[in-house]
């Protein structure tokens, strides 16, 4: 992959992108000082480059809960048995797949994952640990914290050049 340098113009488009991504082209160009054509050719180059994976609408899931029944959340600690590259990358991409599965990360010391699951409730979590942990003869350990208030979520990536809000 091609390495890619930004400057000041490039960070506040990227932070205000974080900020709002269903800004149009004009008011995202008005609100980093730049022309429209200008912030349409930096924001390509900037996907093109992979540095903005997609955009997306953030849902709020403490309002959604109700209305779908998604009313569990838990931060599980997985750790294998063994922890070759291909038993780490087929545990990791059998998890990828699952839906209920909304983050995962390899980690050290400690755990190999931590995931970040979402189901209805806790039938809907034991159904998942069947599935992916369980069902798995190279899990040794799953230790999961479930969550009883959300009190923080922000997926931006912090940046060096901090442009105004």
């Amino acid at each position: 992959m091609e390495q890619i340098s930004i400057d000041e113009t490039d960070s506040r488009l990227l932070d205000q992108l974080q900020r709002d991504a269903s800004l149009s082209n004009q008011a995202l160009a008005q609100r980093v000082h730049v022309s429209p054509p200008t912030c349409l050719r930096r924001v390509r180059r900037l996907t093109e480059a992979g540095l903005i994976e997609r955009q997306i609408a953030v849902l709020s899931a403490d309002r959604l809960a109700p209305i779908l029944g998604f009313g569990l959340t838990a931060i599980v600690e997985i750790t294998l048995d063994r922890q070759d590259a291909e038993r780490l990358a087929a545990f990791e991409a059998r998890v990828a797949l699952d839906e209920a599965v909304q983050q995962c990360y390899r980690v050290s010391p400690g755990p190999d994952f931590c995931l970040v699951v979402a189901t209805a409730d806790m039938p809907g979590y034991l159904a998942l640990a069947q599935r992916l942990f369980t069902a798995d003869a190279n899990v040794r350990n799953v230790k999961a914290f479930f969550s009883v208030q959300r009190s923080k979520f922000q997926p931006a990536v912090p940046l060096a050049h901090r442009g105004p809000a």
